[in-house]
């Protein structure tokens, strides 16, 4: 008679030297794992596989800025070779098991983000790939927040020269920037904000909560976010370039409503870009937007950044 199949078992890594046993499945932030372990934005145990045997069925980790409370669930991967709807099952059961685990009793769950190809809906292989993993989070009580496409500048591509319209000046302090943030979050086109406002936050308090909880933990120069006026000093917006744990980044830019339709995103988006690519060494400048901000993705295309991938995010309400 034929060996039984293996029971499933459910477990976290026993420690950095497991990583190997971790990518035996693939995602494209594999090779950023050996130092988020090393710095600390990992954790072992936030790290889960599902063994059949020695053979990974799935796996699953969180992130986290330092390492305290895991804040974004971002590896959620299943053996794609299994058929439906084991595939699934044994997904379901990884994701309830180690979030149980991981997850802080009574705390919200961590949205989960993905990277995908930008194509995906239209290759057959992807876009099974992808909605296997959207299956699996729905079935969980996830719902799709936002999709958005990822943006590259890369060295050698033109940037536009200052064109003297707006005056640009270093963001003097929080309550500066803060601002001009809140009257931008009140007509905001941004999936988060739009969320943050719907939860029942003020536009200042969402834009306090974006400033507190992303913007204050650049470690990058102050000096280098800026904000732009008319020539009679009235403000127009303002742009953040930063750089994050792994790339130089476009964090935020804003126009205030009533400055809108007038170009100056391009401007701002420009400033921002001068100020990255004029550092030493910087051959690449990452951003984001979401898919539906049609304003913004347009300003990207025209200052020659590349959509090279896109991602999704889910929430659990």
């Amino acid at each position: 008679m034929p060996d039984a199949p293996h029971e499933l078992t459910f477990r976290p890594l026993a420690g950095p030297e497991e990583l190997a046993l971790f990518c035996r499945l693939s995602y494209v932030l594999d090779h950023e794992l050996a130092d988020d372990l090393g710095s600390g934005r990992r954790r072992p145990e936030w790290m889960w596989v599902a063994l059949r045997g020695e053979r990974v069925v799935a796996r699953i980790a969180w992130w986290s800025p330092d390492g305290k409370v895991p804040l974004l669930l971002d590896f959620f991967d299943l053996d794609d070779t299994l058929p439906e709807p084991e595939r699934g099952e044994v997904g379901l059961r990884l994701l309830e098991t180690a979030s149980a685990a991981v997850v802080p009793a009574g705390g919200p769950r961590p949205e989960y983000g993905r990277f995908v190809p930008s194509d995906w809906r239209e290759d057959p292989v992807a876009r099974d790939v992808v909605e296997a993993r959207v299956r699996v989070m729905e079935r969980a009580g996830a719902r799709m927040l936002v999709e958005r496409l990822r943006l590259e500048w890369r060295a050698g591509t033109p940037v536009p020269a200052d064109s003297g319209r707006l005056r640009f000046r270093p963001v003097a302090g929080r309550e500066d920037l803060l601002a001009l943030m809140t009257p931008v979050m009140e007509g905001t086109l941004d999936a988060h904000g739009q969320q943050d406002l719907a939860s029942g936050l003020s536009a200042r308090r969402a834009a306090e909560k974006h400033y507190d909880e992303e913007l204050a933990n650049y470690t990058t120069p102050r000096e280098w976010w800026r904000i732009a006026e008319l020539p009679d000093g009235e403000p127009v917006g303002f742009v953040i370039p930063a750089r994050n744990n792994y790339n130089p980044i476009i964090a935020y830019i804003g126009v205030l409503p009533a400055r809108r339709g007038h170009g100056h995103i391009d401007e701002l988006l420009a400033e921002g870009t001068r100020v990255l690519a004029g550092q030493d060494g910087v051959e690449r400048i990452r951003a984001a937007t979401d898919l539906g901000n049609i304003p913004m993705a347009r300003s990207f295309e025209r200052l020659g950044y590349v959509n090279f991938e896109r991602a999704f995010d889910m929430v659990w309400d």
